[in-house]
């Protein structure tokens, strides 16, 4: 069982490896967060299939793919107010992601709603602290 499980999550996780691969932290964040955005949309199609399971693996790869392009942006030490662009992107692409998360949300039953609430958490939290440096506020 613990394989079958393995064997249906692995081609989500492929994608993730690639955007870690890449070099270049700014096109990392852009490619993980397009990362994110696939992601999502298999778990919405794993969901309407009836895979909870599967769904469940998807939701943790658009939050692992939000976190790893944060962190990217962070790794390039520049300062969101005097170089906003790529800050800004991202904002903008969590933003469409919360959005996204908010009408799946709707769609799902209130029982299989924990995991997904715990994914739009991680991503409000990204997207704060984006909001926050591109503002010149510290992070709380």
């Amino acid at each position: 069982m613990l394989l079958a499980a393995l064997a249906l999550a692995l081609p989500v996780w492929a994608g993730l490896d690639a955007v870690k691969a890449e070099p270049n932290l700014e096109k990392r964040a852009g490619m993980a967060l397009a990362n994110a955005g696939a992601a999502l949309t298999s778990a919405r199609d794993s969901y309407v299939a009836g895979d909870l399971q599967r769904t469940t693996a998807a939701l943790d790869e658009v939050r692992q793919s939000v976190e790893l392009a944060y962190s990217s942006l962070l790794e390039t030490h520049k300062n969101p107010r005097k170089k906003p662009m790529p800050f800004k992107r991202a904002e903008i692409r969590t933003r469409e992601l919360l959005r996204r998360l908010d009408d799946f949300r709707e769609q799902m039953s209130y029982e299989d709603r924990g995991v997904l609430d715990e994914v739009r958490a991680a991503v409000r939290k990204i997207r704060e602290d984006l909001l926050r440096g591109l503002l010149g506020e510290k992070s709380k």
